[in-house]
């Protein structure tokens, strides 16, 4: 079929040539009008080599069923383990999602893990009663807008010098690395300043990670974020509608809603189960509302903004974006500023979860991980293509592999071992589905 023919049949069914190529193209929730096309439509893109977030869904259910068989007790599974695990993944989740950023543009940071490592300092020193006594509000501010002031510098070198995100940012990773250390050094703290202790500041920090919400009060927040959700969902629809414009099936929009209510559901009565030995432990960690709310605010600003076009845009083809008029440097740094001040946020529920700081971060490790973590996702290593909710996911993919090998009592090298392996087979997968897909654009025009 001729290229002319392809273009002069836009009614064709979705079986067809013409639109396979289309649905390799746009999203299938645009092309399709009913559920059923929604699901050919799909599968016509997972089999041109496009399978979205199934490896990575399939990865944590292999991951599930494995560990909660050959666990001591069969404790994966176990409302105490579960949380544990959620707490154990949210900064590699967060880290991640920071270094989506840099990804979608099709390059890369590497001081992200001692940015974080910086920020966590920051905020952990400014809210040391016997020094600063900064209110915590006020000392994650500052942690957050030196680390966006990182991003910022990061990202001019970058952009306005030309120079290599991987040379810049690894140059980044050994001066923050040694900025860490200076910032340890203030303080009568010998280097490990903590969280512990009976002011409110310090405790406020802490329970970023430690802290719970109130079982009912955690059944309250769902329904009603659950439902301001899918309010919103149902009023984009109308008014994409009322506009004249394609929107998704209204069927595929209800099963949206109730996944969405059915993972808060199962999450919330997860850790609304008493988990202590002795005593009361229960109600949902305030650091998965934190997780959620940073998951929320980029995946908004990356799907649902002009800026977020143009990062795609960008790290799909940045000659023809720069022929549309998008500003590549202001748009790159801007993305580095989001990404460091991103890794900030992480940084801070890491000290949350050690209870304070110290020299033995590794942030080397951190990077690593995190870039795991997007890749194995779905978020693609050659730009314009991925979501932060990848980040999320692939932080839950090395999460399990942490924990789970933790519960088995295997060695750390053991666990790197296989994070590799999974990371391989991650870009495997992003390699040939790309080429699978251009073979098949090419094939059918």
């Amino acid at each position: 079929m001729s290229a002319d023919t392809t273009l002069e049949a836009p009614a064709e069914p979705a079986g067809t040539a013409a639109s396979e190529v289309a649905a390799l193209e746009v999203p299938p929730e645009i092309l399709a009008q009913s559920f059923g096309e929604y699901v050919r439509v799909r599968w016509a893109r997972i089999r041109r080599g496009d399978s979205g977030v199934l490896p990575v869904i399939g990865a944590l259910v292999v991951i599930t069923v494995v560990f909660q068989a050959i666990s001591p007790h069969h404790v994966f599974l176990a409302a105490g383990n579960v949380v544990n695990l959620f707490q154990q993944s949210a900064v590699f989740m967060v880290l991640a999602m920071a270094e989506c950023f840099a990804l979608l543009l099709g390059e890369i940071d590497l001081s992200i893990g001692y940015t974080a490592a910086v920020g966590g300092v920051i905020g952990v020193q400014l809210v040391q009663p016997v020094t600063t006594n900064w209110p915590w509000w006020a000392a994650v501010v500052v942690a957050l807008v030196a680390c966006a002031f990182i991003g910022f510098i990061q990202g001019t070198l970058i952009t306005r010098l030309r120079l290599p995100s991987f040379i810049v940012t690894l140059a980044g990773l050994l001066i923050l690395n040694g900025v860490m250390l200076m910032l340890l050094g203030l303080g009568p703290f010998s280097g490990y300043p903590s969280l512990t202790g009976q002011s409110g500041n310090l405790q406020v920090l802490y329970n970023f990670m430690w802290g719970t919400i109130d079982p009912l009060i955690s059944w309250i927040a769902m329904i009603v974020i659950a439902a301001l959700i899918g309010a919103g969902l149902f009023w984009r629809d109308l008014q994409r509608r009322r506009s004249g414009l394609v929107a998704p099936p209204m069927s595929l929009t209800i099963i949206k809603i109730a996944l969405i209510a059915a993972v808060g559901a199962a999450v919330v009565a997860i850790c609304n189960i008493n988990r202590a030995n002795l005593g009361t432990l229960a109600g949902v960690p305030w650091v998965i509302p934190i997780v959620l709310a940073v998951l929320g605010a980029w995946a908004f600003l990356l799907q649902r903004t002009r800026y977020g076009r143009y990062v795609y845009a960008i790290g799909g083809n940045p000659e023809a974006a720069r022929r549309a008029g998008i500003s590549l440097a202001r748009v790159r740094t801007i993305a580095f500023m989001l990404c460091s001040m991103t890794a900030g946020i992480a940084g801070l529920l890491y000290a949350s979860y050690l209870g304070g700081m110290s020299n033995n971060v590794n942030g080397g490790q951190l990077v690593l991980y995190a870039v795991a973590a997007a890749v194995i996702g779905g978020t693609s290593l050659f730009g314009g293509r991925g979501k932060v909710m990848h980040g999320v996911l692939g932080g839950l993919v090395i999460g399990g592999i942490y924990n789970g090998m933790y519960l088995l009592g295997l060695a750390i090298q053991w666990q790197l071992m296989v994070t590799g392996l999974v990371l391989l087979g991650a870009v495997t997968i992003d390699a040939l589905s790309r080429r699978g897909a251009l073979t098949g654009s090419v094939t059918h025009i």
